[in-house]
């Protein structure tokens, strides 16, 4: 790869494009791309790297001398449609997948590869964070922006190498995890998710058995036991296998949980306590993955029980993960990452828990295919029932074709049985309006989507900070 010297990104703002992006640039590439989706917080960070994003897809956006073409993985980049991709499938000896670049980069490292339908991000992150807060230069690559490392990749210097898994296929039709040698893994879970691909949950749970079937006796298997389809996954696997999650069936588990602005809590190894912790993350979930990091650190002594808990209790976590969005409204505003009904119900459990007097108003668009998808509207039966007042943006029709999709009535009729008030939108001003007459000082605001709903992510906190300022404190 130290030939290539020109590399450009077809589909560059995916989370994991733009992080592999940004390590090439480190490794002496000169770096190309374009996109036709921005979102937050992905465009500035190509931008603060002095990457520019080429739009619209055009066949010109590709460099004539270029060395390495990378083709991302969503809707707009059929080749029928997109001009951009039939030019770059001239030159197929030039196309690599970002997985397959990963592969040859990481082939010599001793990888820990982080994978599950949620958790996974924030996970990794926390693995990669306690070796570098501990001066291990180690290898990283995560699909989200760190609020704690300065990239979402990094090619470090120690032998670990700590890679977010993904399921997704990669340009090739192959999962993007079963590309990365791993010889240790973390599983969170493996929950049905991205339906649009994996039609049903057994086409889902099969590239996680694959994975698993990757690792010999020598590597360790780190696994949410009680998650959805996890026993499955790992049975007959020939690693050892240490089991974590919030209960006490397991080998890793917390107890003394107090939830709060700090939440803290005992971190157990069977029945003994190993050390109390704390943390700024909110939710029982975000428990769990702390468990889940701490169970595989420890067990593999790569660091101490007091070095792990310095590390967790200034750790931030990850963007668009339950992320405060301004400290100058009374008005509070979290953003959740609501790809998939447990990964939003998650959120909106955390809240509940963290702030329980709360008003709480949510504002959501399904821009994934999974909420989009007509075969899955019985996730709003009880989605939201922890809102008060609930704005439904109307679907995205990019990629409509691909799937059966749901229309914004469809989705209306399916929870209009729910409590509290629920109002379709169309358009963010309309959203605005009803914001206006409908939040109360003191209420909390949930911004629900992987989208950007049409740049109200934000827009809401700049209102919330005009309409309704935090006052400060007298001295």
């Amino acid at each position: 790869m130290t030939s290539m010297k020109k590399a450009h990104f077809i589909g560059i703002c995916g989370a994991g494009m733009s992080a592999l992006a940004v390590m090439l640039q480190k490794m002496g590439y000169f770096i190309t791309g374009s996109d036709e989706e921005f979102y937050e917080p992905v465009s500035s960070h190509l931008k603060k790297h002095g990457i520019e994003i080429l739009t619209p897809y055009k066949k010109e956006n590709i460099p004539s001398d270029v060395d390495l073409i990378v083709i991302g993985k969503h809707a707009k980049l059929n080749g029928e449609e997109n001009e951009e991709v039939r030019e770059a499938l001239k030159n197929k000896k030039k196309i690599k997948s970002f997985p397959e670049i990963l592969s040859e980069v990481t082939k010599d490292r001793e990888n820990i590869v982080v994978a599950g339908s949620y958790g996974k991000s924030t996970s990794t992150a926390l693995l990669a964070w306690c070796l570098i807060d501990n001066n291990i230069d180690a290898g990283y690559f995560i699909g989200a922006i760190s609020n704690d490392m300065e990239d979402s990749a990094n090619l470090g210097s120690n032998k670990y190498f700590i890679l977010e898994g993904d399921e997704y296929p990669a340009y090739a039709g192959v999962s993007k995890f079963l590309y990365l040698h791993p010889k240790d893994v973390l599983l969170t879970s493996a929950e049905h998710d991205h339906v649009n691909v994996f039609k049903t949950e057994e086409s889902y749970v099969e590239p996680y058995k694959k994975l698993i079937s990757m690792l010999g006796n020598d590597s360790l298997l780190v696994a949410g036991i009680n998650n959805p389809n996890i026993k499955t996954v790992i049975a007959g696997s020939e690693a050892k296998i240490i089991t974590y999650g919030l209960e006490k069936n397991t080998d890793w588990y917390p107890k003394n949980i107090n939830y709060g602005k700090i939440t803290t809590f005992d971190l157990y190894n069977k029945k003994k306590k190993i050390v109390s912790l704390s943390t700024l993350l909110l939710g029982k979930h975000n428990i769990e993955n702390i468990v889940g990091v701490s169970a595989f650190l420890l067990s593999k002594k790569i660091i101490t029980p007091e070095q792990l808990k310095t590390a967790v209790s200034v750790f931030k976590g990850i963007e668009r993960r339950i992320d405060l969005k301004t400290e100058k409204s009374s008005v509070l505003i979290y953003e959740g990452f609501g790809s998939s009904y447990t990964k939003a119900r998650t959120v909106f459990e955390a809240i509940k828990l963290h702030f329980p007097k709360k008003r709480i108003v949510t504002v959501f668009e399904p821009h994934t295919f999974s909420w989009r998808n007509k075969n899955n509207l019985d996730w709003y039966n009880d989605i939201f029932e922890t809102s008060d007042e609930t704005l439904i943006f109307k679907p995205p029709e990019h990629g409509k074709n691909t799937h059966d999709q749901a229309t914004l009535e469809d989705i209306l009729n399916k929870i209009k049985k729910n409590k509290g008030k629920i109002y379709g939108v169309e358009k963010k001003e309309k959203a605005l309006e009803i914001l206006e007459s409908i939040v109360k000082l003191d209420d909390l605001i949930i911004l629900m989507s992987s989208g950007d709903m049409g740049g109200l992510i934000k827009e809401i906190p700049l209102w919330a900070e005009q309409k309704f300022p935090k006052k400060e404190k007298a001295k």
